[in-house]
């Protein structure tokens, strides 16, 4: 093994234009990727990887850094570096908003997803209350800029980690007086609380974008240095075309999956 990565190494020091711990740390990543080094396990040593890559230590140091930095490895203070475990829920695109989930005493989309696979999910409360719409909001509902609207804003827990920041905006008229204004929306969530105030819903449209964070959200999410995350807005219409709802959410890259399966448009 260490006469192959010898070879490689020299082989390739001509065109590849890699450092030497870039080298060790794609390396170390292609392990972990294919299981070698599984979620949990320690990885080698800063003398054993010295060892095996014939480099400095400080070079080793260097390459472990470049992994934590990309989130896939922790240190724990006397112990070493490990594989960072992580709990990363499907989204699985169109079918987390089937009707069936959350109509007639159902689940929330966001606890029966999780739930479906084996992860623990809960909700943490940050506000609760009529505030100004934000721009991307108010051009939504189609009123002005700061014009009153109701937020839920809620960070989501699972298995312990927080896995997103999610605002959710709604119009007065549709959240005054119903249990959107509580935090237990009750059954079904707050899809289930607009389908009975107002028209049924009917059409979701959803933006995805990424970017590094700032420095609160990387608190907030408890982000290992160099994680990107992603913003999500979610507009929910009724059958009528009005905008009912507008979630907007930053999301742990490094927590999620995305799964879609469609039928081909005509």
């Amino acid at each position: 093994m260490l006469l192959r990565w010898y070879c490689r190494v020299v082989a390739s020091e001509i065109t590849d234009e890699r450092s030497i711990q870039t080298r060790i740390a794609d390396d170390l990543r292609a392990r972990i990727e294919i299981g070698e080094y599984a979620a949990g396990d320690q990885l080698p040593t800063y003398e054993q990887l010295t060892q095996r890559y014939l480099c400095s230590s400080g070079v080793a140091r260097k390459a472990i850094d470049l992994l934590r930095q990309q989130g896939l490895v922790v240190s724990k203070q006397g112990k070493g570096v490990f594989v960072r475990e992580r709990a990363r829920p499907k989204r699985h695109g169109i079918d987390r908003y089937a009707r069936s989930r959350w109509k007639q005493g159902g689940t929330a989309i966001h606890d029966a997803e999780a739930g479906n696979q084996g992860l623990s999910v809960k909700q943490l409360y940050r506000e609760l209350g009529e505030v100004p719409a934000p721009p991307a909001v108010a051009a939504a509902f189609g009123i002005e800029e700061g014009a009153p609207v109701w937020v839920r804003k809620r960070t989501t827990i699972v298995d312990g980690r927080p896995h997103q920041l999610a605002d959710s905006y709604y119009p007065l008229d549709l959240a005054v007086g119903t249990r959107l204004t509580e935090e237990n929306s009750g059954p079904g969530g707050g899809f289930a609380r607009l389908d009975e105030a107002g028209d049924p819903l009917a059409e979701i449209r959803e933006e995805w974008s990424a970017r590094m964070p700032s420095s609160p959200e990387s608190v907030s999410l408890q982000l290992p240095g160099g994680t990107p995350v992603i913003d999500l807005t979610r507009i929910v219409y009724d059958t009528k075309g009005r905008a009912v709802e507008v979630m907007l959410a930053v999301i742990a890259a490094d927590t999620v999956e995305i799964s879609y399966r469609f039928p081909i448009p005509d």
